[in-house]
């Protein structure tokens, strides 16, 4: 069965590769307005416009950070920001090389009879989000499905089907408005499960959803996957073995979330499985949201005098992790307290 073409078929696979560039890596920082709030109360910051405003102001104009950088996933308000002399945040993306993304999705609801199980929501209007976000600059979007793992057999035949076919319909829609899809069926680690129970319930998750996209005629080479690390030892074996079992090689690039682990964590982590001697035909790299910046935060605390500190902090996670997509990360951000704070979260949510 052909794949979906259409006008901006060149575009998505242009679009896809650039962002899956080798030794480059995604930031989200789509954090929704309630979330990005408990980044700034952690250092007593009010939850207001400006504050959110001049947070991401200093990740997106840190110097020199684009050569690490090849796109930036955004929340709605963030899209239509300026930096403080005016000039907007798309632009300044954009003449820096990253591409612009945007977080499309409403977040989880519950699915009846299940043992707590989600799916995600925000399928309604989104063809006319998709293309008001593509004239506004975006040229990828993001949409979260979360999973878990539960002594029931979860994650159910239900949730699985409904997320995946969930993901499947968003992509579509993304792609028939010359947005790149990232796909993103995250299996929660909460729960006392064992490794090998991740990585059976990953698998499951991935096959299931490369059937979905394929019956939904998703342009493959214009989508990329962002997915969960497996388990909490022998990450990079289990966790390139299950995608090496499930996902195409036409799909222009997987990025992994950093899914609660420190900021260095999951650096070593993104290092080890760069450096697995096994065949992978897609970049393998990051789309980081907290662990790129905790330690920036710390150094931060919302005072100007400190934006040049917190933007060295920025650019040496943004280094390690670059270093890390091609298996050269030598350890060299690993003394700095802030990046080794364990950054999990219960049930997280964006």
């Amino acid at each position: 069965m052909s794949a979906f073409v259409g006008k901006y078929t060149d575009e998505l696979i242009k679009t896809a590769k650039l962002l899956a560039t080798p030794g480059k890596g995604i930031l989200a920082s789509d954090e929704s307005t309630g979330t990005i709030g408990k980044r700034l109360s952690s250092i007593n910051l009010e939850n207001v416009e400006a504050n959110r405003q001049a947070l991401r102001e200093l990740l997106f104009t840190a110097p020199g950070v684009f050569e690490y950088l090849s796109g930036v996933i955004l929340f709605e308000e963030t899209l239509y920001q300026k930096t403080s002399d005016g000039t907007p945040f798309v632009d300044v993306l954009v003449a820096g090389g990253a591409v612009p993304g945007i977080k499309v999705d409403k977040g989880t609801v519950e699915i009846a009879g299940t043992n707590g199980e989600t799916t995600t929501q925000g399928h309604d209007s989104l063809g006319a989000r998709c293309a008001k976000y593509y004239a506004a600059g975006a040229r990828f979007a993001k949409w979260r499905a979360v999973l878990k793992v539960g002594p029931g057999g979860e994650p159910s035949e239900l949730a699985v089907k409904l997320n995946a076919d969930g993901l499947a319909r968003y992509a579509l829609i993304c792609q028939e408005n010359g947005l790149v899809p990232i796909v993103e069926p995250e299996i929660l680690t909460d729960g006392s499960h064992d490794i090998n129970a991740c990585a059976a319930a990953t698998e499951r998750v991935l096959a299931a959803l490369y059937k979905s996209l394929s019956d939904h005629k998703v342009l493959l080479e214009g989508t990329l996957l962002k997915t969960n690390m497996v388990g909490a030892e022998v990450i990079a074996e289990y966790t390139v073995a299950a995608l090496r079992r499930t996902v195409p090689p036409a799909v222009a690039g997987v990025v992994f979330l950093s899914g609660g682990q420190s900021e260095e964590e999951a650096t070593q982590n993104l290092n080890a499985m760069n450096k697995l001697e096994v065949l992978k035909p897609w970049t393998l790299s990051f789309s980081f949201g907290r662990a790129l910046q905790q330690s920036t935060l710390k150094k931060w605390l919302g005072k100007e005098e400190n934006v040049a500190a917190a933007q060295a902090a920025f650019l040496a996670r943004c280094k390690a992790n670059s270093e890390a997509t091609v298996g050269n990360y030598t350890g060299a951000g690993a003394s700095d307290a802030a990046a080794s704070e364990s950054l999990y979260v219960k049930g997280y949510k964006y």
